[in-house]
Formats: structure tokens, sequence, C-alpha cells
């Protein structure tokens, strides 16, 4: 997997590695990640961490933990909450069953065609204003936000348009995304990503919503199903990065500050690091003569999102903050011409 990153993206996202080890920290805070040690993301995010430090002067250290450390993905919210953690770095997602607008605002599927619109709707469209006000009743405070990319899209048979999902045979994550993809006439089901692999070679599925292109390369996700489409047209999960907000609120603004701009450069990095990764695993899967990238056309991608806002409504009616994080994301999406 740490294959994927080349020697240049590493350095550049962990330049805060070398930062001065003799300092004695005045805050030591604890964050649990979502991804296992190893996994590409947790490499990057080990150099945030590390950035952090060097960041502050050595004021603030952040000890990251890969996921299940202490609680589970699922629970780190509860636990930072209780102080068990101090904060997390994971797919907003996660906490949907607390409130349907934690998926909605976490992968509104269809929404963004690239990691810089998302984090213009999150800095300068009402996105971090709108996560502080469902986080923090919560105890946390968001800090910021980033994301492994525009994830591809792994399948068995050609797909070159919407109306190639109707009838297929899918895997897909339950909640917003699964609910996106039946609307589209496809037939998802729930599989573990552990399963995801054996399903597509044995036939028991002709396609998944599984991760971005490099790890889906590098997982031989291609081997199996050689007609992926890249970019991807559905997916791109917003993570946060979140802390104790009684601890955030503690903290003088300077190093307030420094947080946020730690978290918005960290985010930059990764998503050109992961990016050039893909773009080289693209490179390579083309040459090999024996995988076929699909790219959807605009109109074809402007039709899956037609289907996907249609499920966005549902969701929103499913509670006032869901309703809200509607009302200011496809606001915003029309006013910058991003929506029809």
């Amino acid at each position: 997997m740490l294959k994927l990153l080349t020697r240049t993206a590493l350095a550049a996202v962990a330049a805060g590695a070398l930062a001065t080890t003799a300092m004695a920290a005045d805050y030591s805070f604890r964050f649990q990640s979502s991804d296992p040690a190893g996994n590409p993301n947790f490499v990057l995010q080990q150099g945030w961490a590390a950035s952090v430090k060097e960041k502050t002067g050595g004021k603030i250290e952040v000890e990251l933990l890969p996921v299940e450390s202490i609680v589970a993905h699922s629970e780190t919210q509860d636990a930072i909450a209780s102080g068990i953690l101090d904060g997390h770095i994971t797919d907003t997602s996660y906490f949907a069953g607390k409130d349907p607008a934690f998926g909605l605002i976490a992968n509104p599927v269809g929404a963004w065609a690239s990691p810089d619109q998302m984090f213009a709707f999150m800095y300068d469209g009402g996105g971090k204003d709108l996560m502080n006000e469902l986080v923090e009743p919560y105890g946390l405070h968001f800090i910021g936000a980033t994301t492994p990319g525009l994830e591809a899209f792994v399948s068995k048979v050609p797909l070159n348009g919407v109306d190639d999902l109707k009838g297929l045979k899918m895997r897909a994550p339950e909640g917003l995304v699964q609910q996106v993809f039946a609307a589209a006439g496809a037939a998802p089901v729930n599989l573990p990503g552990s399963e995801v692999f054996t399903a597509l070679d044995k036939g028991v599925i002709d396609a998944a919503d599984y991760s971005v292109f490099s790890t889906n390369q590098a997982q031989g996700m291609h081997d199996v199903a050689p007609n992926p489409v890249y970019p991807g047209f559905h997916s791109m999960p917003l993570v946060e990065i979140s802390m104790n907000k009684a601890k955030w609120d503690a903290l003088p603004d300077d190093l307030k500050t420094a947080l946020e701009e730690s978290v918005r450069g960290f985010a930059n990095a990764q998503v050109a690091a992961l990016a050039e990764s893909d773009q080289k695993a693209v490179e390579e899967a083309k040459a090999s003569g024996k995988v076929t990238v699909t790219d959807w056309s605009p109109e074809e991608r402007a039709k899956f999102r037609s289907i996907a806002t249609g499920e966005w409504a549902k969701v929103a009616e499913r509670s006032d903050n869901a309703q809200k994080v509607y009302d200011v994301l496809t606001s915003y999406l029309k006013e910058n011409g991003l929506m029809q």
C-alpha cells in the first residue's frame, strides 16, 4: 500500500516530521483515525500530526492512533465528548445514525467534481459553520476538512453512462450512496471492503463503490474488474478533523489559528499526493492493455447528479438539521453554477 505514494509526495506531506522533539508541549492531544496503520491515508495523517508540533513551535503535540485503537470507528464522537479521546480524523458519514444531516454533508453523492469544489464550500460557502452546528451539540469542534479525493468506480462491465447502471449488481455502502444507486436503477448490496475483491472475482457483483483509483489498482481490483470509471462520478467523502470542544475553547487564539492552518495545508497536500498516485496508476493501467478506463461525459454526470439530488431531498425530510444542510448546499451549488 505504501508504494502508492511517491517519495516526493510523502516528503511533502510529512515534512513536519523533522520538528524538534526536545520541546515540551503545552498541550498533548490523542486523536484516533478511521484508517488502519500502514494505509496511505494514515501515513499522510501522521505527517499532519507531526506538522502541528512544528507549526505551533512545539506547544501542541498530537498522538495519532490508527482505527479501533481505543474505540470502534463509529464511537469516536462519543469518546471525544467523554474525554477518552481528544479528537479524530474520520469520515463524517459514520455518524449518520445520530442525525441524517451527517450523512448528507459528508457525501452528497454527485455534488462535487473535485476536492477544490468541496473545500470552497466548506470555507467560503457555509460548510464549516454547518459542521460546527452539527458537531458542537455533541461536545466537539470541527477544525477543518480533508478528503482522499474523488473515488473511482470499479466495474467488470463497460459503463458509459447512467443507463448502464440499470440492473447492475454492485457493492455500495449503506446509506445515501446505496440509496442514490438504487434510484438510478442499480441493484446495490452491502458488503464489507474486505469481501469486494472476492465478490467481483466470483461474479457475485459486477461493480463496486470502493476507493480511489490507485488503491483499487494496488489491491488488484482491475485484474477482475477491468472497466473502471475515472475520474469517478459518485463519491468524494468529507473527512473531518475535529476535537473536544472544551479543549478547543481553552486554546489561545494563535494556536487555534495554527491548527486550522495546519489542516488546510494537510488537506491540499493529501489531495495532491493521492492525485499523483492515481495518475501514475491510471497510466500504468492503460499501458497494460488489459484495462479500459472510461471518463463519463458532462451530460452523463449531470444525469447522475439529477438523480442524486432527488435523494438528497428525501434525506432532508428526516431531520431539521438535514433540511438545513440541504438548503445551504443546494443554494451554494446553484449560485456557483454547479447544479442545473
